[in-house]
């Protein structure tokens, strides 16, 4: 398995400003601490090109977001100020999934350690996601001509608004999202499948509802690839969670969406999406098991 990181990219945020930004650094240290990745087999992706990031986004969008062109409307909706370092940051964490997605075609599993950025939709940023890697990586890989069919299947407790805005109509990638029904975003998209859980919803039922969606995705998708949203922010103590699992049924999560995956013989790349434990060891804690459940499907 190998392993893509952009932390070393690090973002200028204002004082006080409440994204858990060094939750990255922290994951990558503990993979490596912890020996679930070796350091030979941790890379820095490169950004994703132009050309790629404009088969998921508007050319005029990409233009804005390169030459420091955003709104102040535009920066307030994805949450970070612009800077050269976000620009870059946001290229190297699309092509670390893009990174991912190749490893995984030749090796089973790859992961990045950022990535899931769900909100961004084609011509726009939102909820702190600038460029939207999973469906600049599903595009790249058929582009490349390595995958035709691919299912993005999002565990984030938000729902991929923007990769389903971005992929709607496209029958050759199939979107899966299992959200909170009453948490951001509040206007919806329609995915290809779509399972909104009340507040509260705990481990047993969430993962009785994920179950029974994986079933449907690959009946329908019959992917060549999967992409998985890991999102930590289910967490019961997650401070814009909402839907009450534990730590294990997050892990139990993670070993059924690889079990899914592993049966139906299909490459699965891991991104970490969202994650906002009011303690932000919890977050790490919750990844790094998504990680090291990875490393054993690889």
């Amino acid at each position: 398995m190998r392993v893509f990181y952009s932390d070393t990219f690090v973002l200028p945020l204002p004082p006080g400003h409440r994204f858990p930004m060094e939750k990255y650094a922290l994951l990558r240290e503990r993979v490596l601490a912890e020996g679930i990745v070796a350091p030979e087999r941790l890379h820095v992706p490169e950004p994703a090109s132009v050309a790629e990031l404009a088969r998921a986004h508007t050319p005029a969008y990409i233009e804005r977001v390169l030459q420091g062109e955003l709104s102040n409307a535009e920066q307030r909706r994805i949450g970070f100020p612009w800077s050269p370092q976000m620009v870059e940051r946001s290229r190297r964490s699309a092509g670390a999934t893009i990174a991912a997605c190749r490893v995984a075609l030749s090796e089973g599993v790859g992961v990045n350690l950022a990535g899931g950025t769900h909100h961004a939709f084609a011509d726009a940023g939102a909820g702190y996601c600038v460029f939207n890697d999973a469906a600049v990586a599903a595009r790249a890989m058929q582009a490349e001509g390595r995958a035709h069919r691919i299912a993005i299947v999002d565990c984030d407790v938000h729902q991929g608004d923007g990769t389903a805005a971005i992929l709607a109509g496209d029958p050759t990638i199939f979107t899966f999202s299992i959200h909170g029904a009453h948490n951001f975003p509040f206007r919806k998209q329609q995915s290809d499948l779509d399972i909104a859980l009340p507040d509260a919803t705990g481990d047993a039922a969430y993962l009785d509802a994920l179950e029974w969606g994986l079933r449907q995705t690959f009946a329908a998708a019959k992917p060549d690839l999967v992409i998985y949203l890991a999102g930590a922010d289910p967490y019961y103590d997650d401070r814009l969670g909402r839907l009450s699992l534990t730590k294990a049924g997050l892990a139990e999560r993670d070993r059924v969406v690889f079990a899914a995956c592993r049966s139906a013989g299909v490459p699965v790349v891991v991104t970490m999406a969202g994650g906002y434990a009011r303690q932000i060891t919890d977050t790490v804690d919750i990844h790094v098991q998504t990680v090291a459940l990875a490393a054993e499907l690889g």
